[in-house]
């Protein structure tokens, strides 16, 4: 059978090259292209033919709703099947994407293999439900690492730069010893910096330079639903210590539940 040759497009760099290493690494996938900005959509699209399109809703210049227009006026050969991943749950935007005819609509965080599975499906003409995919999912099998990384990468913090590194390792330590999390200064941030071949003080920027960048990005309502809880606020940006203890808290309830 002929590999569904697929179209990724998402703004966010980190979760676009996740995405394109899975699913390239998937034998019925067929990745043909990737891009980060909305406006190259349906170019591309014509010049690379997938058979679906995965799409964030959020993109620069043009938005999704907007792209799926565009593509509407394609010719029906060339037009893709349409999944939607987002991190935006709101009814009327599902609904909305639904009508411009999106095939699916998952919300961030979400399951790399059920993602595939989806993709599996549509290609095929097998439709998935979409008040499924509506729901936002933390899969009981993800692994630790797998959950930390769902939920920086859903926030914005991105993978490339120090700070997620030096967060991932702190959430770790953590989770093994809790008791360290009253002991920032002098225990945590110098057993990351000794992992790390660096220094505590480099640590602790580090850390508050990436939540910073992930309170700018104002994705929180969304890992918010995937707690059920007010997990993280916009007007209330915690310190290295905060976010670090509440990402274990919720990590470790997760284990034990």
């Amino acid at each position: 059978m002929d590999r569904i040759r697929v179209m990724l497009a998402d703004d966010n760099q980190s979760l676009l090259r996740l995405l394109e290493d899975y699913l390239s690494r998937q034998p019925d996938i067929e990745v043909v292209a990737a891009v980060s900005d909305g406006v190259e959509i349906p170019d591309k699209v014509c010049a690379t033919l997938p058979e679906l399109l995965v799409m964030d809703i959020i993109m620069p210049r043009q938005d999704g709703f907007m792209t799926l227009e565009r593509l509407n006026r394609l010719e029906p050969a060339i037009r893709p099947k349409v999944i939607v991943l987002t991190g935006l749950a709101r009814d009327d935007f599902i609904l909305r994407a639904i009508a411009l005819g999106a095939s699916y609509y998952m919300v961030k965080p979400f399951d790399l293999g059920l993602l595939y599975a989806r993709i599996v499906e549509i290609a095929r003409e097998q439709p998935a439900s979409v008040a499924e995919a509506a729901r936002p999912a933390e899969p009981e099998g993800d692994s630790v690492d797998e959950r930390i990384t769902n939920l920086f990468l859903t926030l914005g913090i991105p993978a490339h730069i120090k700070g997620y590194q030096y967060l991932r390792e702190g959430v770790h330590m953590v989770l093994e010893n809790h008791e360290l999390i009253n002991r920032i200064t002098k225990e945590l941030y110098p057993g990351i910096a000794a992992r790390f071949d660096t220094s505590a003080s480099k640590v602790e920027r580090a850390m508050r330079h990436a939540i910073e960048v992930a309170w700018s990005r104002g994705r929180l309502d969304t890992v918010n639903r995937m707690y059920g809880c007010k997990v993280f606020s916009r007007e209330d940006k915690p310190t290295n210590g905060e976010f670090i203890a509440m990402v274990a808290d919720k990590l470790a309830v997760k284990k034990t539940a």
